[in-house]
């Protein structure tokens, strides 16, 4: 009786630090669209799993010196063999930008497979009226593992003008986490190809998913759409 009650207690403790975990992730994505300068929100879903991605950008002063950060993301595989994959990660990043081009700062990161992290991270950025690249390496400290680890991401997208405010669109985004900087252990590859009309996008949806040391791949292909809301 007593090692049931056990198992019962920790699947009630499990459940309630799922709940909250979701309920922060939804308390960021509405907070962060009211106060942020740049909000980006996208669902994505096809054959293997749906995607909901939020991202802000918030400056703490007003000469934009320091920034908040804030991603938060949740993927839901659809066949119940891949549930183990199911992911959700909520992270804030204080930026200090020095330059227009690049920015440092510190992290923490929260993800429910691997847990809490810290991190710090360098960003490099630049932008044209049609053409974007962001590339973010970082250091991360695992607390389950107490590992130092790497990983790098880099987001690139391209425009084209059709007519009036309608662009063709062109964007990849990737990353790659290696532990102790030689074993790997999750990265991925998202395409998305499709139209944009003024802060609205969406098209195509192409996810490439890799994950343990010796990577077993999990693909999905579908649609996205993604909405830009930018507070002057």
């Amino acid at each position: 009786m007593y090692i049931i009650f056990s198992r019962y207690k920790e699947f009630v403790l499990c459940s309630m630090k799922k709940t909250h975990v979701i309920l922060i992730f939804f308390f960021l994505v509405i907070s962060q669209k009211v106060v942020a300068q740049f909000t980006q929100l996208e669902f994505a879903s096809g054959i293997g799993k749906t995607d909901f991605t939020s991202f802000s950008n918030r400056p703490i002063d007003d000469k934009k010196t320091f920034s908040i950060l804030t991603l938060a993301f949740f993927q839901k595989y659809h066949n119940k063999e891949n549930i183990i994959f199911d992911e959700l990660g909520v992270q804030t990043t204080a930026f200090w930008n020095f330059s227009k081009s690049i920015s440092i700062g510190p992290s923490l990161y929260y993800n429910s497979v691997a847990g809490f992290s810290e991190r710090i991270s360098l960003l490099f950025n630049v932008k044209t009226k049609r053409f974007s690249l962001v590339v973010i390496p970082s250091v991360a400290h695992l607390e389950v593992s107490n590992f130092i680890n790497g990983e790098l991401v880099v987001q690139i997208q391209l425009t084209q003008p059709l007519k009036k405010e309608w662009n063709a669109l062109l964007s990849a985004q990737i990353l790659t986490h290696w532990d102790k900087f030689s074993i790997h252990s999750r990265s991925f590859q998202q395409i998305r190809t499709g139209l944009s009309y003024k802060t609205t996008q969406f098209g195509l949806a192409a996810d490439f998913d890799q994950y343990g040391k010796n990577p077993i791949t999990k693909t999905s292909i579908g649609f996205f759409v993604r909405k830009i809301f930018i507070n002057k």
